[in-house]
């Protein structure tokens, strides 16, 4: 039988859950009654909401840096990955970005530098495999407007986008087969 989450990982679950939804809402009165546990238990494991944050940070690093390594060893190389991954919102890889991101709109430079740091990283890794920046940019551009629409709510997007995933990867072949 599996054991139940620990209060700690219950606690920053639940505050990325409430930043999802919106970062005003992520009070540490809030977390504590999404994770089920009393402010004292919260305040046990993350002494602050700033506390907690950093704890989301970690997590964005620890998580970005498998993906990144994931995207750089890719078999099939690092801009069809990058373009084939980007579909996935179901993803351990999405709760995480866009909590992260909610800080970084909220103004924590960290968050922001974080989140410019793994950007920047992705598109390095796309221009070191086909070495042309314009090429690597629209690769990328590619992979988040995919992301962008399948994150969108309601079905229109996935129905209409469920099948594209062959077609960018061609389009993303013929842009890297062109290169000298």
């Amino acid at each position: 039988m599996a054991r139940p989450p620990h209060a700690r990982d219950k606690v920053l679950r639940a505050f990325v859950e409430l930043l999802l939804e919106g970062e005003r809402g992520a009070t540490l009165d809030a977390v504590a009654a999404r994770a089920g546990v009393s402010k004292g238990g919260l305040l046990y494991h993350f002494p602050s909401r700033d506390a907690l944050a950093d704890a989301v940070l970690e997590r964005f690093l620890e998580v970005t840096a498998s993906d990144l390594e994931a995207m750089r060893t890719a078999p099939e190389g690092a801009a069809r990955h990058f373009v084939r991954t980007s579909w996935q919102v179901d993803h351990e890889l999405d709760p995480i970005y866009r909590a992260t991101l909610r800080l970084a709109q909220a103004g924590h430079q960290d968050a922001l530098a974080a989140i410019d740091d793994l950007h920047r990283s992705w598109l390095d890794q796309l221009v070191t495999e086909v070495g042309d920046p314009a090429v690597a940019r629209t690769i990328m551009l590619i992979g988040d407007g995919l992301y962008h629409q399948t994150s969108m709510p309601g079905s229109w997007s996935r129905e209409t986008f469920a099948d594209a995933l062959p077609d960018l990867l061609a389009q993303v072949d013929r842009l890297t087969e062109s290169l000298p």
